[in-house]
């Protein structure tokens, strides 16, 4: 009877210490976000290709050999030269339209002081009138022969410009389309140059998403490595008769994505409605049904069952016993029930992923 005794006394203090220890047990860290009231829209995931507005392969305008090219990777500002052609030819075009135009300012000069001369004589009756007529026309044979010398001088000045290949906007050289010493005949493409500061994202889309977009909307893109919003900049309004797909454009962050990657964008498919949403990371899924955690005042969690219905991005609408502005456990939760007391670290991550959906 007195080893039972003795048994008892053992448990009873045993439980004891431990309930003490639990009630010294530290509070569980958690982040929280606020569930709020947002208009959302059931969306689908679209392909799209992130582009450059500025991509430009830019060809000789001359039939030449290739004297120098600038190397792949070289950042350009728009007017710097990427190309340079031989230009031995064109500069002896240019001397010779230069000669022309100086021959012919000479027979101007010489005409015009003949002209002048047999006018003077012509007052004094000393020289015939038809004289005076031939020297007129030649003098103004002249002129025009001088207009045209000055146009063929124009000409070969503008191919000693062209024969340096120049950038038309600021840039990137991404491709060498030709190598040093080849001919080139006109038009044959020469370098490829990408402006990467100014890019867009391009998608096709079906009908039943295009008609719930405008102008100016902002929808979220994103891939495997990261997401941001994108606006909506323009909606081609012809749709390709096979596939039915229509082309939609984003003005995006250029200092998030790269030209050439591929992406995705959230896209409607019905009008948006006003409804109760958390982030999906506030949901917590069991057998026995799905609950998010609430965080109350005196900084204990309580357990609510919801039911879960439309979702777009990181938010998803819930039905149950959640009002605006309640905060709900985004981290942390699976170590929780209801009754624990917590305490709340920020996460700054999680948090601008909320005010990135909630701006949609």
């Amino acid at each position: 009877m007195k080893t039972i005794r003795i048994t008892v006394c053992a448990l009873i203090c045993l439980a004891s210490g431990m309930s003490a220890s639990a009630q010294q047990m530290p509070p569980t860290i958690v982040v929280v976000e606020d569930a709020g009231m947002k208009m959302l829209a059931p969306t689908i995931d679209v392909p799209g290709t992130v582009v450059s507005r500025n991509d430009s392969r830019l060809a000789s305008e001359l039939s030449a050999k290739l004297k120098w090219i600038a190397d792949v990777g070289t950042v350009v500002k728009e007017g710097d030269t990427v190309a340079r052609l031989d230009d031995i030819t064109f500069r002896l075009l240019e001397m010779e339209a230069q000669s022309r135009v100086d021959r012919e300012q000479a027979r101007i000069t010489f005409l015009r002081a003949e002209k002048e001369r047999l006018e003077r004589l012509g007052q004094e009756n000393l020289s015939a009138k038809s004289q005076l007529d031939q020297t007129t026309s030649n003098l103004a044979i002249a002129e025009s022969d001088k207009a045209i010398a000055e146009a063929q001088l124009g000409q070969a000045k503008v191919a000693m410009f062209v024969t340096e290949i120049r950038a038309p906007f600021d840039g990137i050289v991404t491709e060498k389309l030709r190598n040093i010493g080849e001919r080139l005949k006109v038009a044959d493409e020469v370098i490829h140059l990408v402006n990467p500061d100014s890019v867009e994202v391009v998608a096709r889309a079906p009908l039943n998403t295009v008609n719930f977009i405008k102008d100016g909307d902002i929808l979220e893109v994103h891939n495997d490595y990261r997401k941001g919003n994108g606006v909506v900049r323009t909606t081609v309004p012809f749709g390709d008769p096979q596939s039915h797909m229509f082309e939609v454009r984003l003005n995006i962050d250029p200092s998030l994505w790269t030209v050439g990657e591929s992406v995705r964008l959230s896209m409607p498919t019905a009008h948006a409605r006003e409804v109760m949403t958390v982030p999906r990371d506030a949901l917590v899924l069991r057998r026995e049904g799905t609950f998010v955690f609430r965080i109350k005042e005196d900084m204990t969690a309580e357990q609510v069952n919801v039911i879960t219905g439309l979702g777009a991005g990181s938010l998803i609408e819930i039905i149950g016993d959640v009002q605006p502005d309640d905060r709900v456990v985004i981290r942390g939760a699976e170590r929780l029930s209801t009754g624990m007391t917590v305490q709340i670290r920020a996460d700054e991550g999680s948090s601008g992923a909320g005010k990135s959906s909630a701006s949609q």
